[in-house]
């Protein structure tokens, strides 16, 4: 397993989309410095929703197309055999290849708060609870599309597996509005279906603070501890299925 996240390690710096996503966020952190000299408005404000929508938005594209193009790679090239021809199981593979994916995502995370940190340290700008708590919101989120991603591209390809997952991304941000609106339909069939779509989509929306820091200030400590072992119960009950899935896959040589 541990040959299995090393190797994984190496695909990921030879892919060409790591860089160019890197380079993008070197360009908008540059752009960020500029906006904050330039604008009217308050900028502690644009400096929290700024780095927090750069962290989630910029690592979310990289693990839907480095991810998405990993296990495809190993499938269309061949080299799957190679991997499974050796005394290792596939859960074994699986597992290996997501570990070393999550502590990547997990120290990118971590590297990007502590220079947002430092970013509001410098602008003496408070750091409340909430935009901690947005942080590992945050990595949850990134964790669980993993997972999905993980999850489509062992049984769908590439391009497919992209489009899909953003429709669940932004999908399972919007069901308070959904369900607002179907609620207006006043059709019971409707509205517990979409509830049902609401359970098996990811809990995004309960994970998205970042749109609430200083609106609100008492938030219980049990509403965050409850929602980050929802999201750890969610990631693993798809990394499951996933195992069974690719388990029982056929591939042609």
């Amino acid at each position: 397993m541990i040959n299995i996240a090393l190797n994984t390690f190496k695909e990921i710096i030879r892919n060409k989309y790591l860089y160019m996503i890197v380079f993008f966020w070197l360009i908008f952190i540059a752009f960020s410095i500029i906006l904050w000299k330039l604008t009217i408005w308050e900028d502690s404000k644009i400096i929290v929703d700024f780095w927090l929508a750069m962290i989630e938005i910029f690592w979310l594209l990289w693990v839907l197309f480095v991810w998405s193009q990993l296990l495809f790679k190993e499938v269309e090239w061949k080299t799957i055999f190679l991997i499974l021809s050796k005394p290792i199981k596939r859960y074994e593979f699986i597992l290996g290849k997501i570990l070393w994916f999550s502590m990547t995502i997990f120290l990118i995370t971590i590297f990007q708060s502590l220079l947002f940190l430092i970013v509001l340290f410098i602008k003496d700008i408070n750091i409340d609870s909430l935009i901690i708590w947005s942080i590992i919101n945050i990595f949850f989120k990134l964790e669980i599309m993993l997972s999905i991603v993980f999850f489509l591209s062992s049984f769908m390809s590439n391009m497919i597996v992209v489009a899909t997952s953003f429709m669940i991304y932004f999908a399972s941000h919007s069901f308070s509005t959904i369900l607002d609106l179907v609620n207006r339909a006043w059709n019971v069939f409707v509205i517990n279906f979409v509830k049902l779509l609401q359970l098996i989509f990811p809990p995004f929306e309960a994970l998205n603070t970042k749109d609430i820091i200083w609106n609100f200030s008492n938030f219980p400590f049990s509403y965050f501890a409850l929602n980050s072992f929802y999201s750890i119960i969610y990631f693993c009950i798809i990394i499951y299925f996933t195992v069974i899935i690719f388990s029982r896959k056929k591939f042609e040589n």
